[in-house]
């Protein structure tokens, strides 16, 4: 939000996940800024694992646009792997 860029990405749409995620190396590759979290949040695997990304501690503010819809959502920063953006649905 407070760089006003636009960028393209893929998403990935998870009715199972309980988040919304965004890949640590994409906004580090396009220069988005984060906001730090006052307390960092557990990734548990379907598994009731922790995931080896570890604890969520950033936030990124963004206006998600898909064809004539846009919303402001706050997406947690993680490794995300193959995707860059997951979005939960529930």
């Amino acid at each position: 939000m407070d760089i006003s860029k636009l960028h393209s990405i893929k998403a990935l749409l998870d009715c199972g996940v309980t988040g919304s995620f965004i890949d640590r190396d994409f906004i580090c590759l396009k220069g988005m800024n984060t906001q730090t979290l006052s307390r960092n949040i557990p990734v548990f695997n379907v598994d009731s694992f922790p995931n080896e990304a570890g604890q969520i501690s950033k936030l990124v503010d963004v206006v998600l646009c898909y064809k004539t819809h846009s919303e402001r959502m706050l997406l947690a920063v993680s490794r995300l792997g193959k995707q860059s953006l997951i979005l939960g649905y529930d």
